[in-house]
């Protein structure tokens, strides 16, 4: 859940992205390149790429309409149970619990629910708690003011709970427990990997970037090749080769540590026509793609900021 720090910091990649695509059809219809070009800065590229397939299911499926149950919504890439409830609550008024993480802080904080949230043990009672304080009718309004009432009182840390309308009532307050809830994640420690990342960059200052799978981390994102030296599309190799400052990028369940290897090529003439899985990237960013993390910092390591 985005703290309101950083709401501000990503709002006017949201707007850019909506100006670009301002209705689902006009997303729908969008190359997915674009797509995860203007997601940049966002993070998170799997929802880029959900939202992607979502419109055009929309607009397939349902003629560019939203479905308007939480079943049918529950269907469509990226929305769970949680967000399809925000959706039919909000923009329809139709009677459905959700359970982000504003909701869950207050409902634990309220109801003294111990444990960590994400266990299938409490989530499942939060979801009935959820639900039972859902109310049949006003229920858009119910849903913002629980919503808000987390992201601007009921706080992560430092909660304002002398201002909270619900303080009366909420176990967590009245037994001076509150920093206690939500309980927090086991600690876990993380595992490392490694990979070598490819840097072929040739005379015109360009460099080459190839396009991942659609599954799997960064999946459809344009990063460097790995692990060998031996790519082979469109260029030959020299023996220019610079070892650059090893980088580590964390997932949520690993560490990647990345050992980028910069080598100086010579762009072949014969084969200057871009296929649909790698590109010579223009340094300029006339060409619309999105990149993975570690891409833009490598770039920028080589004075290249992007």
């Amino acid at each position: 859940m985005l703290q309101q720090t950083q709401v501000a910091t990503v709002i006017p990649y949201y707007q850019r992205f909506m100006e670009r695509f301002p209705t689902v059809v006009e997303l729908a219809d969008a190359d997915i390149d674009q797509v995860l070009h203007l997601w940049t800065g966002l993070g998170y590229y799997a929802r880029a790429r959900n939202l992607h397939n979502a419109a055009q299911i929309v607009v397939s499926d349902f003629n560019g309409t939203f479905p308007n149950s939480v079943e049918e919504l529950e269907q469509l890439p990226g929305i769970g149970r949680s967000t399809a409830g925000a959706i039919a609550a909000l923009s329809m008024n139709i009677h459905a619990a959700i359970l982000d993480g504003n909701v869950k802080r207050v409902l634990t904080r309220f109801h003294a629910v111990e444990g960590w949230p994400e266990q299938s043990k409490i989530k499942s009672e939060l979801w009935n708690i959820a639900q039972a304080h859902t109310p049949k009718k006003d229920v858009a309004a119910y849903t913002q003011a629980i919503m808000d009432l987390g992201a601007t009182i009921c706080t992560r840390s430092n909660p304002l709970c002398i201002k909270c309308p619900l303080k009366d009532h909420c176990k967590a307050f009245n037994t001076n427990t509150v920093s206690n809830y939500p309980g927090k994640k086991p600690k876990k420690t993380l595992p490392v990997k490694s990979v070598a990342m490819y840097i072929f960059q040739n005379e015109e200052g360009e460099v080459y970037l190839e396009k991942r799978p659609p599954t799997g981390i960064w999946g459809s994102l344009y990063s460097f090749p790995e692990n060998n030296g031996d790519a082979k599309n469109g260029f030959a190799l020299t023996r220019k080769r610079k070892s650059l400052e090893p980088l580590r990028h964390t997932f949520s369940h690993y560490h990647l540590d990345i050992q980028p290897e910069l080598v100086t090529v010579k762009k072949n003439t014969k084969q200057v026509a871009e296929s649909d899985r790698w590109l010579w990237y223009p340094l300029d960013h006339s060409v619309e793609v999105g990149l993975a993390a570690p891409v833009k910092k490598l770039l920028t390591a080589l004075n290249k900021p992007i």
